[in-house]
């Protein structure tokens, strides 16, 4: 376990160094390859129930970002998802997977409870879909439509969210 955790953060580390790089812009194209369909992973839900990414793939269009309490950008670009549920929670499923660095299940709850989200939460305390998803950092959001294929990808905090959405639900 100790080896896991350190590879975490030496992968947390190399996805800060690319958002930096990247000052944080929204870009296509960063991750998955557009058009493809995430392999399957398993991760857990906040009580260590295993749950499995694929259960949202390939049946209506999902948002998933990857975050962390810690993310100064996954906190700038909360409104921005709060405004898009509001718009497409009734077609589109948002997932926040919470990567497993710097941050436990426990912390993560005391978070939610001062500041509750409106998303299903998972955990990904071993890194499995930071891997599976080629995630470069948090604040990274992948948009599947409803035939499971990444129609967006983007990191930072000037995502235009909406926008991705609406290429996910077009007919």
């Amino acid at each position: 376990m100790k080896t896991r955790g350190a590879w975490c953060a030496v992968a947390t580390a190399a996805m800060l160094v690319t958002v930096a790089s990247g000052r944080g812009a929204a870009q296509d194209g960063i991750g998955l390859a557009l058009g493809t369909t995430p392999p399957a992973v398993t991760i857990e839900d906040l009580d260590g129930r295993p749950v499995d990414l694929g259960q949202w793939v390939g049946k209506k269009p999902v948002l998933f970002e990857f975050w962390a309490t810690w993310c100064p950008q996954c906190e700038a670009l909360f409104p921005a998802l709060e405004r898009a549920h509001a718009r497409f929670a009734d077609r589109v499923d948002f997932v926040v997977i919470a990567v497993g660095v710097n941050q436990s299940p426990r912390s993560i709850r005391r978070h939610l409870e001062r500041h509750p989200m409106p998303f299903t939460i998972l955990w990904d305390g071993e890194g499995r879909a930071v891997r599976t998803f080629q995630a470069p950092t948090t604040s990274y959001v992948v948009v599947l439509d409803a035939a499971g294929k990444v129609v967006y990808t983007g990191a930072g905090a000037g995502q235009d969210v909406m926008a991705a959405l609406g290429r996910a639900v077009a007919p």
